[in-house]
């Protein structure tokens, strides 16, 4: 067995506190390291996060599983409160990956693997896209968010049974006056009823843009990509659909349907998930030699 260390770490970033999860096994500082982001509004303790966590532990990887601060100094691992007023944005998460690989970097990690689980897929491979380091070396999405304009607005009207549309022009109106800081308030929001939410965080998360679309940016990232997705994935529905429909299969990317699997990879699901992952792992390091 490998020996472990698991501490809570912390970094400053922006003024604003960030926590995570560090698992060190017998390969730290080396790596390779795998970096785990957590889903929407959720934290870097719940269940998926954990079981991956000490999953990689078993087999001697290490992990930093990180708390996306969502606009909160010092977040506690748990839900966000919806009582909370929302200031975060999708793209907050996009750099504060970015904070911790380059404090993995500076603890001496030279091989970072990103790994990313619904939304944080999507903000993971949007930061693979855009701003990758020179030491990550792969990307590992868990059933990535997928989005369009029309999904999300028949999403809004199902969950809030109002339209999104006039709330998203009158925020849109308040970001180009300069005015994206006013809060809002009895606002339906994300997973949230009658909430208090920033305009530029509305915007943020519901404006069209394409890269809020997983698929759209896999042809971007020019890592080797590794993506799951469940076929009984209630979440994020439509996934393989739309990774059937791209003009041109990234040949970097490899695919793996699980059977059976839900939106967050229960019980002998997330076996399957480390087992490939490891495969991936070791495979990119057979490839890089």
């Amino acid at each position: 067995m490998s020996s472990v260390q698991a501490e809570e770490t912390g970094i400053s970033y922006n003024g604003t506190q960030l926590r995570a999860n560090l698992e060190k096994s017998d390969n730290w500082p080396e790596g390779p390291m795998v970096l785990i982001t957590h889903g929407t509004l959720a934290h870097n303790r719940m269940e998926i996060i954990n079981t991956l966590q000490e999953l990689f532990t078993e087999n001697g990887i290490s992990s930093l599983a990180i708390n996306l601060s969502l606009g909160l100094n010092n977040r506690p691992s748990s839900m966000y409160d919806c009582t909370t007023p929302h200031t975060h944005k999708h793209t907050d998460a996009i750099q504060e990956i970015g904070a911790w690989v380059q404090w993995l970097k500076h603890e001496g990690v030279k091989n970072i693997v990103l790994l990313g689980h619904s939304r944080g897929g999507n903000q993971t491979a949007w930061y693979a896209a855009e701003q990758a380091d020179s030491s990550v070396s792969g990307v590992i999405l868990l059933a990535p968010q997928t989005w369009s304009a029309e999904y999300a607005a028949k999403d809004y009207e199902k969950r809030y049974g109002k339209s999104l549309q006039p709330i998203l022009d009158k925020v849109l109106s308040l970001v180009k006056a300069g005015k994206g800081k006013k809060m809002l308030e009895h606002v339906d929001f994300i997973y949230c009823k009658d909430t208090t939410v920033s305009a530029e965080a509305f915007v943020s998360y519901y404006q069209a843009d394409q890269r809020l679309d997983t698929p759209y940016l896999l042809s971007r990232i020019k890592l080797p990509v590794l993506l799951f997705v469940g076929t009984e994935d209630k979440v994020v529905s439509g996934l393989q659909k739309k990774l059937d429909q791209l003009p041109r299969r990234p040949a970097n990317l490899e695919t793996i349907i699980l059977e059976g699997a839900d939106h967050f990879f229960r019980d002998l699901y997330a076996e399957d998930v480390v087992d490939k992952a490891l495969e991936f792992i070791s495979n990119k390091a057979q490839s890089e030699h």
